[in-house]
């Protein structure tokens, strides 16, 4: 089951054609990751369906509805989208950073209620944050403030959480905290998570769907084992990889590579 597709997508900045007639489905209740080289259109297709940005044509759907007939608060109920590099007002504590993401629930009138305070502890506690609800954000160390945005995306409370970069400027424990976290909230909660990420063998051992672009199109599809290849590799990246299975066999590991010059 589907629980985002694009039609014919094509995507551009001024004359600058970034995502080219891509037609993709996302299946439902897995963990979706996005790779390809700078520029090639991975953070273009998160906020083209998030609609942060408005494509130049297409068709997009989430849980099957056209979001061209939807109100950005009804699409913001089905898909929280956590950008790269987010940045929040300094001295705000964490409890108050998750609150942000109760927005598209609450009326025009009157503060938190009763659920919403639930849905904010309860968000805090699954992200691992319970004894630095009261903590300002700057005092946390880089991984505990990631944890606290994707807290924020979870307390929308969607079926969908979608993630530019999440371990970027991260060290490997804190990627790895990060990536456990959203692997979690997968296999617990059935959150459908889509995410693009630079670590290519992070992307192998937590995927179990992968997008490989370059320059606006689909290069490959599929499971870690289908879609990281040598071949697929050298389209995207332009590098001869040595690759190997894990030691459970689950996916494949890069462990060396090389620029193809010429």
């Amino acid at each position: 089951m589907e629980a985002i597709s694009v039609k014919n997508l094509s995507v551009a900045y001024e004359d600058n054609l970034i995502i080219d007639d891509m037609s993709l489905s996302i299946p439902k209740g897995e963990i979706s990751i996005i790779i390809g080289a700078n520029g090639c259109g991975k953070s273009t297709l998160l906020k083209s369906i998030a609609r942060v940005i408005k494509p130049k044509s297409g068709e997009i759907f989430i849980n099957g509805k056209n979001i061209k007939n939807q109100k950005e608060k009804n699409i913001a109920t089905q898909v929280a989208f956590l950008p790269q590099g987010p940045v929040c007002p300094s001295g705000i504590t964490v409890k108050e950073l998750v609150a942000f993401g109760r927005f598209p629930h609450q009326k025009t009138i009157g503060g938190l209620n009763t659920h919403d305070k639930e849905i904010i502890d309860w968000a805090i506690e699954e992200t691992g944050l319970k004894d630095f609800a009261d903590r300002e954000i700057e005092n946390l160390s880089g991984g505990q403030r990631q944890r606290a945005w994707i807290s924020m995306t979870l307390a929308q409370e969607t079926e969908i959480i979608m993630l530019d970069e999440p371990t970027t400027y991260l060290d490997m424990s804190y990627q790895l905290e990060i990536l456990q976290v959203l692997e979690k909230l997968n296999k617990e909660k059935n959150i459908t998570i889509v995410m693009v990420l630079h670590e290519l063998n992070n992307a192998c051992r937590f995927a179990s769907n992968i997008i490989g672009l370059k320059k606006g199109k689909i290069i490959c599809k599929g499971t870690p084992k289908e879609a990281i290849t040598k071949e697929n590799l050298k389209e995207i990246y332009g590098i001869d990889v040595k690759i190997q299975l894990s030691e459970n066999k689950n996916y494949p590991i890069c462990v060396d590579y090389e620029l193809i010059r010429g």
